[in-house]
């Protein structure tokens, strides 16, 4: 009896590519526990370069954007979804979205600089924006970023990002996102008198109402997926200030040395913790 072929339905082929060609993780409650771990470490990272070892906000901001092309050519470069090169692209972006806020916000006056330092690294002091200043640049350009995606037709949602142009805009908006999540952050724990217990509380609080949001059917799950994730990058910034700021100053005065080598600890074992999880996903799927 001859065999019938096998018949290959377009639903069968946009599933087979999307098997092969996933370049991001899905949203589940350990990708947002490692986007904080993340962005804690990103800020306490950036300040250890910027400030602790005083190569200032431009040196180290310029040295950060290089660091996140780097691992960015790396991840889109890969042909499939790898914890270990999206999220040190994640990380990249935190750090030097740390750097970048600080220099669109700060200057060289005293209300930044630590007690008796005059000026901080090579090249500009930073712009002296102000938080409020800086932070509706940064909506404004994020905004920007997000009508150009909705123009070109692509897809918001995360899983289902599959092509080159559609990963530039997604890291595009991320690097964007976490830099004016640091500005957030910054300026709650700094400027509107909350502290960095009371800021990362409102920061909490603003999170618990997205989930709860999450029930309600006329919100869409990608306008609160955006909006989670800029709100996690000030979680992370008030965090990390909290770990290393002096005791003064409401901080627990950990450092940023000490800080960004306990946070680095927990996201490394996260990320092989993701990479086995995926690996276990993947041989299941073939099975």
């Amino acid at each position: 009896m001859q065999q019938q072929p096998e018949v290959i339905t377009d639903l069968d082929v946009a599933s087979t590519t999307k098997s092969v060609m996933k370049k991001l993780p899905e949203v589940t409650l350990v990708f947002w526990i490692m986007k904080i771990a993340a962005t804690t470490l990103g800020e306490t990272a950036g300040d250890l370069f910027s400030q602790t070892l005083k190569l200032g906000y431009f040196l180290t901001t310029v040295v950060l954007f290089l660091v996140f092309v780097v691992t960015l050519v790396v991840q889109l470069r890969s042909r499939h979804y790898n914890p270990f090169f999206y999220w040190t692209v994640i990380l990249s972006t935190s750090m030097a979205g740390t750097t970048m806020s600080d220099f669109m916000n700060r200057d060289a006056s005293a209300k930044y600089l630590s007690k008796g330092t005059t000026s901080l690294g090579w090249g500009p002091q930073g712009l002296g924006l102000g938080y409020p200043a800086g932070a509706a640049i940064l909506i404004s350009l994020l905004l920007v970023i997000f009508a150009v995606w909705r123009l070109s037709g692509m897809t918001f949602q995360i899983r289902d990002i599959v092509t080159f142009r559609g990963e530039a805009l997604f890291w595009s908006a991320i690097l964007v996102s976490n830099t004016l999540g640091t500005s957030m952050g910054d300026f709650l724990s700094d400027s509107s008198g909350l502290g960095y217990a009371g800021g990362a509380l409102v920061v909490a609080g603003a999170l618990a109402v997205l989930v709860a949001l999450m029930k309600v059917p006329v919100v869409p799950n990608v306008l609160l997926f955006w909006i989670a994730f800029v709100l996690t990058r000030p979680l992370g910034a008030t965090a990390g200030d909290f770990l290393t700021k002096p005791t003064a100053k409401g901080g627990l005065d950990l450092g940023t040395m000490g800080s960004s080598a306990v946070l680095l600890v927990v996201l490394l074992g996260l990320m092989a913790y993701a990479h086995i999880q995926e690996r276990k996903d993947g041989i299941a799927e073939r099975v």
